[in-house]
């Protein structure tokens, strides 16, 4: 199919242009008491989205009315993966309990909040995603 606009001609090949795809799978360190499981970056121009997907191996991790306190250290993100200004939010949930964890410009990822205790145990996997856009 062929799109008709005065003085551009809309193809299937040019609306598919745009900035490359850049991937990463390295450089997520895991906090203790979590292990990582995978691990996916992608960046498009400016617009970074990350898959963390963690195994908790330490103590439970308790909440009180959602709340986590304190806030609970997860994992840091690789450099060029972070964002450039501020404090991005984002949800986390393992199938069981979720909540919303924060990601700062030194690239680490925090718990802050649970709809339920976060049990440590060999199949506990947490898996948190985040998008956001970074001013360089």
């Amino acid at each position: 199919m062929t799109l008709w606009v005065p003085g551009m001609k809309i193809t299937a090949s040019r609306l598919n242009d745009g900035p490359a795809v850049t991937t990463t799978n390295s450089g997520l360190v895991a906090a203790s008491g979590f292990t990582v499981n995978d691990f996916r970056g992608y960046r498009s121009g400016r617009t970074i989205v990350l898959d963390m997907y963690l195994l908790r191996t330490g103590a439970t991790i308790t909440q009180t009315s959602g709340n986590i306190t304190p806030d609970v250290q997860i994992c840091t993100a690789p450099i060029g993966w972070r964002p450039t200004n501020g404090t991005i939010n984002g949800p986390w949930d393992d199938g069981t309990s979720e909540g919303g964890f924060v990601i700062g410009t030194d690239g680490v990822c925090t718990l802050r909040t649970a709809y339920s205790d976060i049990a440590g145990s060999s199949t506990r996997n947490l898996r948190l995603h985040i998008g956001f856009i970074i001013d360089n």
